[in-house]
């Protein structure tokens, strides 16, 4: 791997905003503030304003090196190249990495957003130190990260590791492609408010999904409330079910889970790793480790950076 002392900058591209940093291996400099997309129309006009950035915090920081861009959205990596954002009009087959790399004159890393969380984890985080990686987003929706044998593992179409899509049921509710039984149509935020609500109403009680967020749910469940402990044993077993399938298909050393549902801590984490116990071989589970994530909001920007300081 390239010198982990190298300066480079992580750009994390949200649906709402537009967040830069700069990173020193593991260590965050300085982040800048966040662009709102929603003031941009259009990819020209944001895009001038990431490069805008980026040449003032070369003022600061002349020995940055390069830049890496994190999107939520399929990506050709090869070429730097946007297929779409589906949050940010107008963004569609973008070559970010070609318009940005000659506006700053630095090498550009494009990514998906989900990789880069993924190698945050792996380079500098919880999983620091180990080969083989799967690193889980949850929220809105799943994403997911590959990193075998010490490299991203991105799929002859750069699409690996989107494990929100894979079916825990083959019969299940519809995903978004048409894929039945799709893991985020049961354990997104909003899927998991839907469900608790549904649970609380068939114990007689009315909550709304406002009442019924990640959150909320694991604050009842601390408090007490056996319902609450019941939907996180539900969502562990969705999870689980899509986790050792990947584990008996990539027999990774760690699986990291970052997002709201994992700040519920032992809440989903102890009935998960009971599932995925149950569903594995001694020899895949023995080596196994399932984590809570090291980095939060800032995984983007790590990621990203390290991917470009060790491409360059």
């Amino acid at each position: 791997m390239a010198d982990s002392a190298k300066t480079s900058i992580g750009i994390d591209f949200g649906g709402t905003s537009v967040k830069l940093g700069v990173c020193r291996g593991d260590e965050l400099l300085v982040t800048d503030e966040p662009i709102p997309t929603a003031n941009f129309h259009g990819p020209a006009a944001l895009i001038g304003e990431m490069a805008a950035r980026v040449a003032k915090l070369r003022q600061t920081y002349p020995a940055i090196c390069a830049i890496g861009v994190g999107v939520p959205g399929l990506v050709d990596f090869d070429h730097g190249f946007v297929h779409e954002l589906t949050n940010v009009p107008g963004w569609k087959h973008v070559p970010l990495k070609a318009i940005l790399s000659e506006k700053t004159g630095l090498p550009v890393l494009v990514e998906n957003d989900a990789n880069a969380m993924a190698y945050a984890e792996f380079r500098y985080g919880a999983a620091r130190g180990l080969k083989n990686v799967i690193g889980l987003t949850m929220g809105t929706g799943i994403g997911g990260g590959i990193v075998l044998d010490g490299k991203m593992f991105r799929g002859s179409g750069f699409v690996a590791g989107e494990i929100g899509q894979m079916s825990i049921h083959f019969d299940g509710k519809p995903g978004h492609y048409g894929n039945l039984g799709a893991l985020e149509k049961y354990t997104g935020n909003q899927q998991i408010a839907e469900h608790a609500v549904q649970r609380y109403a068939e114990a007689g009680i009315e909550k709304d999904i406002a009442d019924c967020t990640p959150k909320k749910i694991a604050d009842a469940a601390q408090a007490g409330d056996d319902i609450a402990r019941q939907i996180w044993g539900e969502v562990a077993d969705w999870l689980g079910t899509a986790i050792s399938s990947i584990a008996w298909l990539l027999n990774p050393d760690a699986f990291v889970i970052g997002g709201g549902v994992a700040q519920a801590g032992d809440l989903i984490f102890k009935p998960l790793k009971n599932k995925v116990q149950s569903m594995l071989s001694t020899v895949v589970w023995e080596r196994l480790q399932i984590l809570p994530a090291r980095f939060s909001n800032e995984a983007g920007i790590i990621g990203n950076a390290a991917l470009a300081a060790d491409a360059s």
